[in-house]
């Protein structure tokens, strides 16, 4: 669905948090765009599976406390933290009355399992003499504050509002590469038609997690071995996760402009659609979601969150090699990995600092998921 006709108002993107394995903030992601890379990847601690690992954060910068830091499983961490960049970075950290006024939108996964727990259940099971018993009593018995053995979705948007004083209200979508997409979608929407003034949007994803591999691999999703750019892979097809949070301060043109706040770029479309998947159907919805943002400028930046899964991305290399073919097309898997919940966040968040940074006037953003949901945006420079 595409949203062009709900833009009454202008949405600017004055705040940007990122990290990832590159480092953090804007500068430092600046420069791997510039440059085009060199990516940072691990091919040694999850082998045969290459992924691209968090760099080390000082999370005593945005998570002062060591007991909020404790109760925390990394994603968590990490998205916080970005957060906490995204609020420096937009000069609201200390701004009490607009933070109550704040909404905040998370696009999250499944919380992060207990793996000592997983471990030690599957291995008692197999001596057990009455399973499900055994099974109830250590549920019972080991399960989490939060009365799940995984940590709860929403939590990171609890968390962002307990350590960053966030008190307006929050949502958290869920979805897999779709619920990024319907953040960034949602946000803009509803500033646009003149619902919100002020949003706080974005996700985070650990990469470095035994179990979501052992998912992506049963279902035949995971590259093997060495790093390869992500539309290079037709000869062995597949994601290369990566630990990423983004997160992005939206706002009305208006508001920031009367606070005199810096906008580092124009969120001037959003767009998703869902489709069955059938061959060409990715590039079919892509190629009309980026055809109903108008006319794009020779030498824009085209942006992608492709996976590198077989066919989706090469569909998606010809939606975008078609709909903007003068295009200076970057990979954000090349840079950072997939980040799933959080790769079309991550994508927008580079998408605004390269045009902050003057290395393009109009960018592109494009994402197919490995499995379902297209997204696309549009940004300009504010």
């Amino acid at each position: 669905m595409n949203h062009r006709d709900m833009s009454r108002r202008d949405v600017v993107i004055t705040g940007i948090g990122i990290a990832s394995s590159l480092g953090e903030g804007i500068e430092t992601h600046a420069a791997a765009l510039a440059a085009g890379g060199p990516p940072v990847v691990d091919t040694e601690s999850f082998k045969p599976y290459p992924l691209h690992p968090l760099a080390a954060l000082e999370l005593d910068r945005q998570i002062p406390k060591k007991s909020d830091q404790r109760q925390m499983e990394p994603w968590q961490r990490l998205g916080v933290y970005a957060a906490g960049l995204a609020l420096d970075s937009a000069g609201l950290k200390n701004d009490a009355e607009a933070k109550s006024a704040l909404q905040v939108i998370v696009a999250a996964g499944g919380g992060e399992r207990d793996h000592a727990v997983d471990a030690a259940i599957l291995e008692g099971l197999r001596g057990a003499n009455e399973p499900g018993a055994f099974l109830n009593e250590r549920l019972m018995s080991d399960l989490r504050p939060t009365l799940f053995l995984a940590q709860l979705s929403n939590l990171l948007a609890g968390n962002i509002a307990i350590v960053h004083g966030v008190t307006g209200p929050s949502r958290t979508f869920m979805g897999e590469e779709q619920a990024g997409v319907d953040a960034i979608r949602t946000a803009h929407a509803r500033i646009a038609a003149g619902q919100s003034d002020l949003m706080l949007v974005g996700g985070a994803y650990n990469a470095e997690r035994r179990d979501m591999l052992l998912l992506f691999e049963l279902g035949g999703y995971l590259r093997r071995d060495g790093f390869a750019p992500v539309f290079e892979r037709e000869a062995a097809p597949g994601l290369i996760t990566g630990s990423a949070g983004a997160f992005l301060v939206l706002e009305s043109a208006e508001r920031a402009a009367a606070r005199g706040a810096r906008a580092y770029a124009k969120l001037a479309h959003t767009g998703a659609a869902r489709s069955r998947r059938a061959a060409g159907t990715v590039r079919s919805a892509l190629a009309k979601l980026v055809a109903g943002f108008g006319p794009v400028a020779t030498g824009a930046l085209a942006i992608s969150a492709a996976t590198g899964c077989a066919r989706i991305t090469a569909e998606e290399a010809a939606a975008i090699a078609a709909a903007v073919p003068s295009a200076r097309r970057i990979a954000t898997g090349d840079l950072v990995g997939h980040g799933v919940e959080a790769a079309f966040p991550v994508s927008v968040a580079l998408a605004a600092i390269a045009l902050s940074a003057g290395q393009a006037k109009e960018a592109i953003v494009t994402g197919a998921g490995h499995w379902r949901g297209e997204g696309a945006a549009h940004l300009v420079l504010a």
